[in-house]
């Protein structure tokens, strides 16, 4: 079977072909749900995963990633041509922006439409936090991984997929009511990968846009003694622009629009050693209020 198809993925459509059964596993596993519309419609990515030509397709097999049939960058083994589908889509999204601010950051909303942004530093816990966020206290996924912003509206575009986990992470949010992970890819550049399935509910909702009204830089520390701190928004300016993909391409349009979101965003910085904790800091920030 060959997968050749435009799924949507808001607030994209993308074309995806790929013979390879890894990548139809994981769109049959993860996009189970999303609307899929005829090879023939419009597309914002036309993306191909390909077996490797040559002795690469029988020795250490391998998958290639093509984007309007260019390839941008190396092969990866074919055994992770699953994950490959999601590094690559996030990839096309951070050099397309098609008029967004793409920022290295999950985000989540409540009922009210009011969302919690999360930085993306390595190493920070971002994506545990945010399953535990989705799975055990009800907040809608927009995204584990892109915040999408409009500089226009100063809302967030929806992006939601599968939440992408790592290393010790994947044990914890196994242990979560409710969640659904697919298979653990042992050994890969990001390490011991998988990820869990983006909440129906979510995926329901993904043409609501929310406004950012908390801005968390978690990070976690075994062993480490709860405690959050306010920071300012000039000091929060600088780190989100530092996990910005496009801030300067957009140049004053993304200048004005990061100074928009932050105008109406309280920030905080905050330090944990377990999920428990870090669940109950959360609930400490959004009692402040809004800014």
């Amino acid at each position: 079977m060959v997968i050749d198809t435009v799924l949507h993925i808001a607030p994209f459509q993308v074309r995806l072909r790929s013979p390879l059964a890894g990548v139809q596993r994981h769109v049959e596993t993860f996009y189970a749900n999303s609307q899929r519309l005829s090879a023939h419609s419009f597309a914002d990515f036309d993306m191909q995963i390909l077996p490797a030509a040559g002795l690469r397709r029988w020795w250490h097999p391998q998958a290639r990633f093509l984007l309007d049939g260019q390839e941008p960058f190396f092969p990866l083994p074919a055994a992770e041509a699953g994950p490959m589908f999601e590094w690559s889509l996030n990839w096309c999204v951070a050099q397309r922006p098609l008029g967004l601010l793409v920022m290295h950051a999950a985000v989540v909303a409540n009922a009210q439409g009011d969302a919690i942004m999360m930085p993306g530093f390595p190493g920070a816990g971002k994506s545990t936090l945010c399953a535990a966020l989705v799975l055990l206290k009800s907040w809608r996924l927009l995204s584990d991984e892109l915040t999408l912003l409009d500089p226009v509206s100063g809302l967030v575009q929806a992006h939601p997929r599968p939440i992408a986990l790592k290393n010790s992470s994947i044990d914890v949010v196994r242990g979560f009511a409710g969640a659904q992970l697919g298979p653990v890819y042992r050994g890969t550049r990001k390490g011991d990968i998988t990820h869990a399935v983006c909440p129906a509910e979510s995926l329901a909702r993904a043409a609501e846009p929310a406004r950012v009204r908390w801005v968390l830089f978690p990070r976690f520390q075994a062993g480490a003694v709860a405690r959050i701190e306010e920071v300012g928004r000039a000091e929060a300016f600088v780190l989100i622009s530092e996990q910005s993909f496009n801030n300067e391409r957009m140049g004053e349009a993304g200048f004005d629009g990061l100074c928009g979101l932050l105008s109406g965003a309280r920030c905080f910085e905050m330090v944990y050693g377990s999920t428990e904790d870090a669940l109950a800091l959360v609930q400490q920030a959004t009692a402040t209020g809004c800014a």
